[in-house]
């Protein structure tokens, strides 16, 4: 089994790319039988949805930018679970979250290749309290129109997802409370994902 992970931000190896990077390190530590695949936006031209209508009947876009080729992983039958870490910004998702999530109808139109897949959310914002988890309400809305099953980060927080401070005196990796969440988001992910598959 498989958890794709997509780091949404702009800079590349900063803030929320550690957060997924944390998060699939306590996955395979507690579930070494999973693999992980990142998907790390600050690399990739992920252009907003046109609406073109090429995917309305198979899995292509008339874009020509780099989400074509994230296609075969996001629709290989072997991933379990989606983990999307976003940065906060102005109280909402990236740009680069929205224009992916809006791009990933794809998958809906075709089939519903997300239904039944695990999905959490990763959130990262400059201040303890900066809107992570509205930020992470909203992608979980766009996760439920894919009909995806949605976790938080489980006991014993059991709130709706990982949030980070990256804001913190001392750095993010400092930020122990916003760690934790990370570290049990990730391993609910991989629990579900593999009770799903049975």
């Amino acid at each position: 089994m498989k958890i794709v992970g997509v780091s949404c931000s702009a800079r590349k190896e900063k803030a929320t790319r550690y957060a997924l990077d944390f998060c699939f390190r306590a996955i395979t530590e507690a579930y070494p039988q999973i693999s992980t695949v990142t998907i790390n936006l600050a690399e990739k031209e992920v252009n907003v949805c046109k609406v073109l209508g090429h995917c309305a009947k198979k899995l292509t876009c008339g874009q020509k930018d780099d989400f074509n080729e994230l296609i075969p992983i996001l629709s290989d039958p072997d991933v379990g679970g989606l983990i999307v870490a976003t940065p906060v910004y102005m109280g909402a998702m990236s740009g680069q979250c929205k224009a992916f999530l809006d791009r990933c109808v794809m998958f809906r139109r075709n089939g519903f290749l997300f239904r039944d897949k695990v999905g959490g959310v990763i959130a990262v914002g400059g201040f303890r309290n900066g809107g992570q988890e509205a930020v992470i309400q909203s992608v979980h809305a766009v996760m439920l129109v894919q009909d995806m099953i949605i976790v938080g980060d489980g006991k014993p927080g059991a709130h709706f997802g990982g949030t980070l401070w990256s804001g913190h005196p001392e750095g993010i990796e400092h930020d122990e409370v916003g760690l934790e969440t990370v570290r049990s988001l990730g391993r609910r992910v991989a629990e579900v994902a593999l009770k799903v598959a049975g």
